[in-house]
């Protein structure tokens, strides 16, 4: 089921590089006051698409190709300035200090960013228009929970979901309500075609029977489970059970995905760890002005199959934080250490434990032994999440909005982790580490 059209995406990415490549043609054609020749069009060709397949890459990393939401729509413009601020300086370093991609008269470069700026703009907003044009299919939603109503709005509010849901029926109530003619006939009367259905909920069994004769209607019916994970990239925990876990779940080796993995993260842990050694000195000055105290802790962690294992880290903090969350003004934390922790510095030791083979580059974040060990007792199913290696950065920490500081938000953070446990994959893990890029040179990594 697609609510939303994952073709989209791809024509978006078309269309930006036929923009892209029209600014460009315009900026000759402004630069030589006339229709360009074939040969400046071929002088110019080759090195701006390389930069047009590195301003695309900036797009994706800026979250510009994501699905379109409500809340993206609002703040289009500002991530599209955000993202051609980002081009002009990587083309200016290209044409200026690469002798090889040198271009002349570089007016064109300076013409081409304001124009492409420009067209950009225009054709998002406009696309942003068009797609969300397309014909709606009416659907029923049938339920409970706060899940239930989530979707609803979710999918009602959004004007790019291709269905709209004409009603919804609350299994909890289910009992008083005729369901052959208060629901059947109104399926068959206003055209509805799909059906959204908790097909796991215990009251779902006493209505099948009534939906069965809808499939000779070509009445589409979607699990609500797989239509959540695909709205909100994430798992809905309140309506799982343990056939859910029995059916996604699986440690079955893939090896190819699993030696691509781990030589990722081998080769990467070596490079970063190397040239992260720069900054060593620096914090290790840092910490000593500011204390005197101790420069790296080590911290026992849950690992992959509950094992424990000790993690390095610089040291943020005055004390420790017992396995305790930690506030965002928490009085613990060091001026040293807000520094560090906002820009992740102190986390940089843990590549060590990356070519170690005890963690990965991407992966669910590692709870610290004594708080997680109370979170497997108060959060139900808490510990398939450690079924995979732990990761420096993972699903949960580029969706979540906040740093989990309580029970409650944990558990939001649970329901990512289920949803990369369940869908990892290469492609998936690329777009984590490009979308932990952005956030560090954004420093606003949770």
């Amino acid at each position: 089921m697609i609510v939303f059209n994952k073709k989209e995406s791809f024509w978006v990415f078309v269309g930006d590089l036929i923009i892209f490549s029209v600014a460009l043609w315009l900026s000759l054609f402004i630069r030589n006051g006339g229709l360009p020749i074939y040969a400046d069009i071929n002088n110019y060709f080759v090195p701006f698409s390389i930069i047009f397949v590195l301003w695309v890459l900036v797009f994706y990393i800026a979250g510009l190709y994501d699905k379109y939401t409500t809340v993206l729509r609002d703040r289009l413009p500002g991530m599209i300035f955000n993202a051609q601020l980002a081009n002009s300086a990587i083309a200016v370093f290209f044409f200026y200090f690469i002798p090889i991609f040198g271009i002349a008269p570089k007016t064109i470069l300076f013409i081409d960013l304001f124009v492409s700026f420009v067209l950009i703009y225009f054709w998002r907003v406009y696309s942003s228009h068009l797609f969300s044009l397309k014909r709606k299919e009416s659907a029923i939603l049938i339920g409970s929970g706060e899940e239930i109503r989530m979707l609803e709005n979710e999918i009602n509010n959004n004007p790019h979901a291709n269905l709209h849901f004409v009603s919804v029926i609350d299994l909890e109530k289910v009992e008083n309500i005729d369901f052959e003619n208060e629901v059947v006939e109104k399926i068959y009367s206003e055209n509805i075609s799909i059906v959204v259905i908790d097909i796991n909920n215990e009251k779902a069994e006493g209505i099948l029977p009534h939906l069965y004769n809808l499939i000779f209607s070509n009445v589409v019916f979607v699990d609500f489970s797989k239509l959540y994970a695909d709205v909100f990239d994430r798992i809905p925990l309140s309506l799982l059970k343990y056939n859910w876990f029995i059916e996604n779940i699986s440690l079955k080796r893939n090896n190819i995905y699993d030696f691509i993995k781990r030589t990722t993260d081998l080769f990467l842990g070596l490079f970063f760890g190397f040239f992260s050694l720069v900054l060593y000195p620096f914090v290790y000055l840092a910490i000593k002005i500011e204390d005197g105290g101790q420069v790296f802790i080590l911290q026992e962690r849950i690992g992959k199959g509950g094992k424990i294992i000790k993690i390095p880290k610089f040291r943020s903090m005055n004390v420790s934080d017992g396995g305790k969350w930690v506030e965002k003004d928490d009085q613990r934390i060091t001026r040293v250490g807000k520094f560090i922790r906002k820009t992740r510095i102190d986390e940089l030791p843990q590549l060590f434990s990356i070519i170690k083979g005890e963690m990965s580059l991407i992966g669910p974040r590692p709870d610290i032994y004594n708080l997680g060990i109370d979170l497997v007792k108060k959060i139900p199913y808490y510990s398939i999440r450690n079924i995979i290696k732990p990761g420096l950065s993972g699903w949960a920490q580029i969706k979540q909005d906040v740093v989990p500081q309580s029970f409650e938000e944990t558990r939001d953070r649970l329901s990512y982790d289920l949803y990369y446990v369940k869908n990892r994959s290469l492609f998936l893990d690329l777009k984590i580490a490009l979308r932990t890029i952005q956030i560090l040179l954004s420093r606003t990594g949770k």
